[in-house]
């Protein structure tokens, strides 16, 4: 993904492969369902303005951000996509809650990524803020969307997975 430095929020069009033969699941978690729907968004339009089929994009819903991880899984045995984007939102509260769900989601992801079962990348667009001012501030906010963002890094893995697959 990005960095302060590089955000691909403002992506040059010409930069990204086409994405009109691609398809792509997007789980969204509802838990701070402000932030995540506007993660959401900006990882459809972007898809879509990539020339993504509409009906190539399927939205999944899931309660919170530790269920990313099955519904990714799920949708990768099920679905059959080119790509998986996970978007969540957990911002730091007065317990240790925040760092189990960050490390759990953040692990879950790796481990999808890594398994041989899965020929698809697993993308990782799980905001980790330490207030609601900063999730803002990534969901369209001065820092862009991170959803675009995340849209962005998937078409780019999926020509990256298509041309290992072409040379193998």
């Amino acid at each position: 993904m990005a960095t302060q430095n590089h955000p691909m929020s403002d992506y040059d069009l010409t930069t990204v492969p086409g994405a009109s033969a691609m398809r792509f699941v997007v789980v969204v978690s509802e838990w701070n369902g402000e932030i995540t729907s506007k993660l959401k968004d900006g990882a459809f339009d972007t898809l879509i303005q990539c020339g993504a089929k509409a009906e190539n994009i399927t939205i999944i819903s899931v309660p919170g951000s530790f269920e990313l991880i099955f519904a990714a899984k799920c949708a990768a045995q099920n679905l059959h996509p080119d790509a998986v984007i996970g978007l969540g939102c957990v911002i730091r509260g007065e317990t240790p809650h925040f760092d189990y769900v960050c490390s759990g989601v953040t692990q879950g992801f790796a481990t999808l990524n890594a398994n041989h079962h899965y020929h698809v990348p697993f993308i990782f667009g799980l905001l980790t803020d330490n207030n609601e001012q900063q999730s803002i501030d990534r969901a369209g906010g001065k820092l862009g969307n991170k959803g675009v963002e995340a849209a962005i890094t998937a078409i780019k893995m999926v020509n990256v997975a298509n041309q290992l697959r072409i040379k193998n």
